[in-house]
C-alpha cells in the first residue's frame, strides 16, 4: 500500500493562506536488475536474460532515434523527446540581443523529456491504494531575504560560485524556495549575484562591477 504525503505550499503571494498539494511518498528505487526480476517471475516463460537484452536494446534505439530529431512513443508507456541546453560556461542568447551567435558546437543534448501515456497512468491509477503518510510543512528560513543575500555574497568572498544546495545550507531554505529566490537574485543587477552556466551545470557567481573591467 503506498502513502500520500500532505505537503504545505510556500506563500508565494504573501496572504498568509496556508495551500497544499498532496504527493506521494517514495519508499525506494527499484532499479533494472529488480524491475527484471519482477517480468521474469516463475512461470512467466521469459528468461532473465533476453529481458535484460531487450531493454538494453530499447534504450539504445532511443537514444539513436531522438539523435536523430526525432520523438518516440512507446504505446502504454509514453512520449520521449530530446531537451535541449547551452553547453557549460556558454552565456544564453536572448532572441534578438546582439551577443555571439551559437553554433551547433554551443549546444547540447542536456535532458530528455518524458510524457505519459494515458494508459500507463490509469493503470498505475487502478492499482494503486493510497493511505495517509503524513504531513510535510514548508520549512522557514531563520533570515531575513537581505541576511540571506548578505550570507550568499560572503559565500562568494571565499568560493568561486555558489550552487543551489549550497545556499539551502546557508539559508535554512527548501530547494524550491531556495532555487526561486536565486533567480530572483540573479535578475537584479543590485544584488550582486548573477547566473553562470545553464541547466545542470548553473551555477551563481558575483556580478561584476565597473570597477573590476
Amino acid at each position: 500500500m503506498a502513502e500520500y504525503i500532505k505537503q504545505e505550499m510556500s506563500d508565494l503571494d504573501g496572504t498568509g493562506e496556508k495551500r497544499v498539494f498532496y504527493r506521494m511518498k517514495i519508499e525506494r528505487n527499484v532499479d533494472m536488475e529488480h524491475f527484471v526480476e519482477r517480468i521474469t517471475y516463475p512461470g512467466s516463460g521469459l528468461s532473465k536474460g533476453s529481458v535484460m537484452q531487450v531493454m538494453t536494446t530499447v534504450a539504445e534505439h532511443l537514444a539513436r532515434c531522438m539523435a536523430e530529431g526525432q520523438s518516440v512513443t512507446l504505446d502504454g508507456i509514453g512520449t520521449f523527446a530530446p531537451r535541449l541546453g547551452v553547453v557549460k560556461d556558454k552565456e544564453i542568447d536572448s532572441l534578438d540581443g546582439d551577443e555571439p551567435k551559437r553554433n551547433a558546437r554551443s549546444i547540447e543534448v542536456n535532458g530528455i523529456n518524458f510524457r505519459a501515456d494515458k494508459e500507463l497512468i490509469l493503470e498505475t491509477k487502478l492499482r494503486c491504494d493510497l493511505k495517509r503518510g503524513g504531513i510535510s510543512r514548508v520549512r522557514k528560513s531563520p533570515f531575513t531575504e537581505e541576511e540571506r543575500r548578505t550570507r550568499a555574497l560572503n559565500y562568494l568572498n571565499e568560493h568561486p560560485f555558489l550552487r543551489i544546495q549550497d545556499y539551502m545550507a546557508i539559508t535554512g531554505l527548501k530547494r524550491s524556495s531556495a532555487n526561486r529566490e536565486l533567480i530572483r537574485l540573479s535578475g537584479d543587477p543590485a544584488s550582486g549575484i548573477t547566473i553562470s552556466g545553464y541547466g545542470s551545470h548553473r551555477v551563481y557567481v558575483r556580478r561584476k562591477t565597473e570597477g573590476d573591467r
